[in-house]
């Protein structure tokens, strides 16, 4: 049986078990590794991530007590579980939660910029929202109290000094009658105050208020013109007013509200009653103003197609939108494609150049050539009526047909660049095998463009054509900047022109008509995007068919 022999022989020193380890008998080496992986953790990157952190919770913080102060819960509720979800996300350990850390700030800007503005809009246009219903009932209430106003009959002129309460900061007046400082607020009516003191016929100092000045005065203009102080505890004596800070008078109201009939009455008898319009209505259906914000419905959506309201011109507007982005797309489309194909030819001498120049439009910013074509296109001192065509007094602008056409013209000076571009792109991408046999089974130019050239191109360009009818649609900068919507319709009520698109029609309706009716142009959005989106729709499942060419 053979056996062996362990060697005795020494090891060398130095390479002995206990000297060559790094950690001492009994020790294993992944014991030192999480504690340098622990110090990695506490590197600069983390300290930039908790100062990032720290400021981020401290303005959600700071919006989470502002939200709760004006009543905005939804707003409050949002902001406590998006801070939960950051500091849960980027503080938590662990590979599976690596992609919320570059998905949550795109998420929240989706919300906020993007589903919280398309949800606000859905909501306001089943609302009155709008100028004169644009806050709430108990607001109406008290804006009304201190409009219908009247002067006390026989009432004397208050020398008065402001005052701001040490507790709340709320204003107070403080007024000299036969030398006793008199003292009151909104509460409570004027009443001798101990411990003040006056000087030269003013107040100087009061317990428990600061006494402001002139400039401390007129920094606070909204509190002043609120600020009502009874003169007595009899109302008919009317609560003191004043506009200045300096002298007030006696006002009553005129009109009042009953909260046992939830209605405004005046002076006469007259009661204006909650119908649940967002107003106050007479008998006779006068509304008094301001109202306030209510649900109303389908209301806006049927006011857009009533022909007493905006149904005539939303139709007018309507097929002019229609008509503007067809032939917007199609005119830039046409000759984008047809400076390509020109272009294209290989042996075309400089035809870089060409395209450098063709691009140019599309270089400009868009609102900076838009301006320049306003004022090219003047009638009495515009280039083109004064230089090109002589002093010819075209009207291009001021006329109604010439003002579309115009703006067609703008718009395809500023569009077909675009149009060259992607179609230089997708004519070199068609290999020219096929249009070589063609050529050799008889195709002549014609055939070639219409069986090869225009399908392999629509399947590039067909989806971008989808996308520019839909920019051109809303394409507010070019109608506005050349032609502000006019020549405008002296005969409508909403300021609407003849070149007018439903975008700009909205602005005018929401911003520049007079009214500011938030509601409506809300619900015209609504249809906007609903029109948008059944004719991108139809046209995108229409475009299927090309995929069997593709």
């Amino acid at each position: 049986m053979a056996s062996t022999t362990r060697s005795s022989a020494p090891e060398p020193a130095g390479n002995s078990a206990e000297t060559t380890l790094p950690w001492g008998a009994g020790d294993s080496a992944p014991a030192t590794e999480p504690k340098r992986a622990h110090s990695r953790g506490f590197g600069v990157g983390f300290v930039v991530k908790l100062i990032l952190m720290a400021l981020i919770n401290a303005f959600g913080i700071y919006g989470i007590v502002a939200a709760f102060g004006v009543g905005s819960w939804a707003i409050a509720v949002f902001l406590i579980l998006a801070l939960i979800a950051a500091n849960l996300i980027y503080f938590l350990p662990g590979r599976r939660i690596l992609p919320a850390k570059y998905l949550f700030p795109g998420l929240i800007f989706l919300l906020v910029f993007q589903v919280f503005v398309i949800l606000y809009t859905g909501y306001t246009a089943f609302t009155n929202y709008g100028d004169g219903h644009n806050g709430t009932k108990e607001d109406a209430i008290a804006q009304l109290e201190q409009t219908y106003e009247q002067r006390v009959e026989g009432s004397p002129q208050y020398p008065v000094t402001v005052l701001s309460s040490d507790d709340d900061g709320a204003l107070a007046l403080a007024t000299l009658q036969d030398g006793q400082v008199l003292v009151g607020s909104q509460d409570t009516a004027l009443a001798p105050a101990a411990n003040a003191e006056s000087s030269d016929g003013s107040v100087t100092a009061v317990d428990g208020y600061e006494v402001l000045d002139y400039a401390e005065t007129v920094n606070s203009p909204e509190q002043l013109a609120e600020l009502r102080v009874p003169v007595s505890d009899d109302p008919a004596d009317g609560a003191l007013r004043t506009a200045d800070g300096s002298t007030a008078f006696a006002y009553t109201p005129t009109l009042t509200y009953d909260d046992g009939q939830d209605a405004m009455v005046d002076a006469d008898g007259t009661v204006w009653a909650d119908q649940g319009t967002g107003a106050f209505v007479s008998p006779d259906g006068e509304e008094l103003r301001p109202g306030w914000q209510v649900f109303v419905g389908f209301d806006n959506f049927a006011a857009v197609f009533d022909p007493e309201v905006i149904g005539g011109p939303f139709l007018s507007v309507t097929l002019w939108t229609f008509a503007f982005a067809l032939i917007s797309v199609a005119s830039t489309f046409l000759l984008g494609l047809l400076l390509a194909i020109l272009l294209n030819d290989k042996n075309l001498k400089g035809r870089n150049i060409y395209r450098a120049i063709i691009f140019m439009p599309y270089a400009f910013p868009m609102f900076l050539s838009a301006l320049i074509w306003a004022g090219l296109l003047n009638t009495d001192y515009g280039w083109v009526n004064q230089v090109l065509l002589s002093g010819a007094g075209v009207p291009w602008l001021e006329d109604p047909w010439m003002a579309r056409l115009s703006v067609l013209l703008v718009n395809l000076w500023l569009g077909f660049p675009y149009m060259f571009l992607i179609s230089t792109g997708a004519l070199q991408s068609i290999p020219e095998e096929l249009y070589e046999s063609a050529a050799m089974d008889g195709a002549g130019p014609v055939r070639r463009f219409r069986s090869i050239t225009l399908p392999m191109l629509m399947v590039a360009v067909g989806p971008l054509l989808i996308a520019s009818f839909a920019m051109n649609f809303n394409n507010f900068n070019v109608i506005y900047l050349v032609t502000q919507g006019g020549p405008q319709d002296l005969d409508s009520t909403t300021g609407v022109g003849a070149t007018d698109i439903l975008i700009s029609f909205v602005y005018k309706i929401a911003f520049s008509g007079g009214t500011n009716d938030y509601g409506l142009a809300a619900a015209l959005s609504i249809l906007i995007f609903v029109m948008v989106a059944v004719v991108s729709l139809l046209t995108f499942r229409r475009s299927k068919a090309l995929e069997e060419i593709n």
